[in-house]
């Protein structure tokens, strides 16, 4: 039977100025505002996710509620791009895929939970700080998230949790995350970026995949 896979959207309960970052990054990588697996995550990348979030917000009746809510949003759309490649290094490591298909069904699954395309991306953009054209990401991640937890045998227990914890904290391990100083440092036992609180461990089976996570 097939298990449903949720965002932290409960569905039944799911231009301001985007923070300037100079581009000059770390000596060893200038104007990376990470290195993940010799991939390198740029600031003008994390600058434009940024801004997508914040005109997303700007438009919302709740503006300046939602921007004052998320004062650490460069860094929460960093920890969101390196946990992606971490997810991604597990799903690989664990021969698992995520079909375009699989997407968009996730996708269609949320919307239907939270009554519609627009109030889900309300509900992300608010609870998530996710701009809506970032929710197939969410989705993506998702449909990773599961069929992980589902290949590892991971249940929601705290034996099933370990089983999480230690696959995405080997496959941080091999990817060798690099931080700008300026962003905070990589944890690649919790995993996540400095003191960010992303709960990602909890995410797969109570429902919680956080876009931020």
């Amino acid at each position: 039977m097939h298990r449903r896979t949720a965002l932290s959207v409960s569905a039944a309960a799911l231009i301001a100025a985007a923070p300037l970052l100079t581009a000059c990054g770390s000596d060893a990588h200038p104007g990376a505002a990470a290195v993940v697996g010799g991939q390198r995550i740029e600031v003008s990348t994390v600058q434009a996710q940024v801004k997508d979030v914040r005109t997303a917000q700007a438009a919302s009746p709740e503006a300046d509620r939602l921007i004052k809510a998320t004062g650490d949003l460069t860094r929460q759309k960093l920890h969101s791009l390196i946990f992606d490649q971490v997810v991604a290094r597990v799903a690989r490591d664990n021969g698992v895929t995520a079909s375009r298909a699989e997407i968009q069904q996730a996708r269609a699954s949320f919307a239907q939970q939270s009554g519609g395309e627009r109030p889900m991306a309300a509900t992300l953009l608010q609870q998530q700080s996710v701009a809506p054209d970032e929710i197939d990401d969410v989705a993506r991640r998702a449909v990773l998230m599961d069929k992980i937890a589902t290949k590892l045998g991971a249940t929601n227990s705290p034996e099933g949790q370990q089983k999480l914890t230690e696959a995405f904290s080997t496959a941080s391990k091999a990817l060798r995350i690099d931080v700008n100083p300026r962003f905070g440092a990589w944890d690649n036992e919790r995993i996540t970026l400095g003191t960010y609180s992303a709960p990602w461990v909890r995410q797969v089976r109570e429902g919680a995949v956080e876009a931020g996570a």
